[in-house]
């Protein structure tokens, strides 16, 4: 078994229900569900929007490989009606990327690279990430979670989330 952590995010449509279908998904075609963070609403991130993100990150088991996760994660995106219109950053129903496959580094450019080449300059997937995992180190930057989120220069805004 591989353990894989996945964040999730979207700021289109009902947030979160997309956000509740995406882990329906993620556990009925992926893996076990063992750790998720708390919900968190953030600015949008690169680009500019009215609409604030949900976001979250999820640690699962999974016998899947990482292209394999891949193609999943594709087909969950397509049935919750997630758009790929432009190169660049956009609004979107959900957007589900792999942070880290074990301790693992991939680098398949430009399909699957592998930790995330962003995650540590995102807060939006630190302070989820960092709920979950702290202590866990990143591959290539050999700093742990809680390191990378005290070093991140990300001003987005973030805070939990809270139904109305």
């Amino acid at each position: 078994m591989f353990t894989v952590f996945l964040a999730l995010g979207g700021n289109q449509g009902n947030r979160l229900a997309y956000l509740n279908k995406a882990l329906f998904y993620i556990s009925e075609m992926i893996g076990d569900i063992i750790h998720e963070s708390s919900i968190f609403e953030t600015e949008p991130w690169g680009f500019d929007d009215e609409s604030y993100f949900l976001n979250k990150v999820v640690m699962l088991k999974t016998q899947l490989l990482p292209t394999e996760i891949l193609a999943q994660i594709r087909i969950i995106e397509n049935l919750l009606e997630r758009k790929r219109k432009t190169i660049g950053y956009e609004g979107r129903t959900i957007d589900l990327d792999i942070l880290f496959f074990n301790n693992e580094i991939i680098d398949s450019k430009p399909e699957l690279v592998v930790p995330h080449p962003h995650l540590h300059e995102r807060k939006f997937v630190l302070i989820p990430l960092n709920e979950i995992a702290p202590n866990f180190i990143h591959p290539v930057l050999l700093k742990s979670v809680k390191e990378l989120v005290y070093e991140c220069g990300d001003t987005c805004e973030i805070r939990h989330f809270r139904e109305n």
